[in-house]
């Protein structure tokens, strides 16, 4: 979605390490890369507060706003295409941003939102599972939805809500597989506690470092 936001940006020069990048941090910036529309990439800085401003907003990463470099007057529109939090304190650390061309339509993550009350749950003693929380779809910069809104009043047990029952539009076109479960009834049974098999073959939990899995080492 096109919202009014002007990024402001530095262009960093030098060398691009992680000391470097440290450095950019604490002078209480953040280290970023824009690229795409057939222009070599670009590294920058940006200033962490409005960067998780646009994160939190009701758009979120796919908020489509104007890029200035340098205090350059020609503005970009942009995107956040990923970002990466310190584990402990949970600072941004790094973000890549791409260059959007209005007229190309383009692949984001859309959330899926589920209104009103199942009848599995309000009648049939059920509980909501929502498996997919987001699914990515393909449309022009203009016609990015801030989120999916499904009525899910008549969802009972035995029945399975998918991408394909999801509300569909010229403008929209599906990338997540439509045979996808969106969201389903469950018994309470079904919603116990894991077996000791079952959180043997999962393996050790590990800490969540990136949004979208990237290294401190691979951002810089």
């Amino acid at each position: 979605m096109i919202t009014q936001e002007v990024v402001s940006a530095t262009p960093r020069e030098g060398k691009f390490n992680k000391n470097a990048a440290r450095r950019v941090r604490v002078r209480g910036r953040i280290p970023a890369v824009v690229y795409g529309a057939a222009e070599p990439p670009q590294a920058i800085e940006l200033d962490p507060k409005q960067i998780t401003r646009i994160l939190h907003s009701e758009t979120g990463h796919n908020s489509i706003f104007d890029l200035e470099i340098g205090g350059v007057k020609t503005q970009t529109k942009a995107m956040i295409v990923d970002w990466q939090y310190e584990p402990i304190k949970g600072n941004l650390i790094h973000i890549d941003l791409k260059r959007i061309a209005l007229d190309k339509p383009i692949r984001v993550s859309v959330p899926v939102q589920l209104t009103g009350t199942p009848v599995g749950v309000k009648t049939q003693g059920g509980i909501l599972d929502q498996v997919l929380r987001e699914v990515e779809v393909e449309c022009l910069p203009n016609d990015i939805p801030s989120h999916i809104d499904v009525d899910i009043t008549e969802l009972a047990f035995g029945t399975i809500l998918r991408v394909a029952d999801l509300p569909h539009g010229d403008k929209l076109k599906y990338i997540s597989d439509e045979s996808n479960t969106v969201a389903h009834i469950v018994s309470v049974k079904e919603e116990a506690a894991p077996s000791a098999d079952a959180l043997a073959a999962a393996g050790p939990a590990e800490p969540e470092v990136a949004k979208k899995g990237k290294t401190d080492e691979a951002k810089k």
